[in-house]
């Protein structure tokens, strides 16, 4: 199996190339610099093959992919700065790179008859009540820019494709990247105590381990929705940031509060991030592990 995999300088891209080199399939990875710019870590993504694409530039998109013709594409690029996508002199760009190069990805792939896995957010919905939300669940209303134009990317490609898996993720951490995790880790070296919000539930997700679930995937034709975060339950920020001071060894105080009680943020935030994972299950697929485990095996990585 051939993968064309964008976003390959970011968190998941990362995982999923070297994913697949463990598998032995033929990774291509892809990002707007000239030349791989993720982490050299040693791992096999720094010398797979890499292809420079700008996926707002639609000709670029076409002769690129076409020229490599891949049996799936795993589209990982994505505008995710949530705060700056707020700002009007940034809108028209997210919406370049979240709608309509998502869309130029999905008419190739139709060109190709190939897979392509969408990576999506939680944000398409409200982010209000208590209930998960399940993945074929058509009760859209984003609260953002960010939430909006993640949306237009998910119908972008459930509109023009038929083998499409879209993916729903949330509280996202990997090697090669900025997270929480590493915010906590940071400012807790400084700090004594720190607020945590306390009402914005979710599970994180740990994208070493979600990307072995997107090769999964797309060793079958089970296309459709799904969501997929680390297993053990929902938490808050709150739990999470005590569960990583407590695993590193701080003694960093953590408070909590509520959103109210932290500050307003430019781009308002879902109190409800839970995600309904029992379709994967349904559909034959391994859950993650528990994101206990994850954060242990994440630390052991990156300390």
């Amino acid at each position: 199996m051939k993968v064309f995999v964008t976003g390959v300088a970011g968190q998941l891209g990362h995982d999923v190339m070297n994913e697949l080199h463990k598998r032995g399939y033929e990774g291509i990875g892809s990002d707007i610099q000239s030349e791989y710019g993720g982490a050299k870590d040693g791992t096999a993504v720094v010398t797979m093959p890499y292809r420079q694409m700008d996926i707002t530039d639609q000709a670029a998109v076409e002769k690129i992919l076409l020229e490599e013709k891949p049996d799936a594409v795993i589209h990982c690029a994505a505008w995710t700065a949530v705060d700056l996508a707020e700002d009007e002199d940034k809108k028209e760009k997210v919406y370049d790179i979240n709608v309509n190069g998502t869309q130029y990805i999905a008419d190739v792939c139709k060109k190709l008859d190939c897979k392509m896995t969408y990576i999506s957010t939680d944000y398409v919905f409200n982010g209000q009540g208590e209930t998960p939300w399940k993945p074929d669940c058509k009760d859209y209303e984003p609260l953002n820019v960010y939430g909006q134009t993640k949306l237009k990317g998910e119908l972008a490609v459930a509109d023009t494709l038929e083998k499409y898996f879209i993916v729903r993720i949330a509280w996202v951490f990997g090697v090669n990247g900025n997270n929480f995790i590493k915010t906590m880790l940071k400012v807790g070296q400084n700090h004594e105590e720190l607020r945590v919000v306390n009402d914005q539930i979710g599970t994180p997700t740990y994208t070493l381990d979600l990307a072995c679930l997107l090769v999964d995937m797309n060793e079958t034709e089970a296309y459709g929705y799904y969501h997929a975060t680390n297993e053990g339950g929902y938490i808050s920020w709150y739990d999470f940031a005590c569960e990583i001071f407590k695993q590193a060894g701080y003694t960093t105080r953590v408070i909590p509060v509520t959103t109210e009680e932290y500050g307003v943020s430019k781009a308002k935030r879902p109190f409800n991030s839970r995600l309904d994972k029992q379709k994967l299950l349904e559909m034959g697929f391994q859950p993650l592990p528990d994101w206990k485990d994850a954060l242990a095996r994440y630390l052991a990585v990156i300390k």
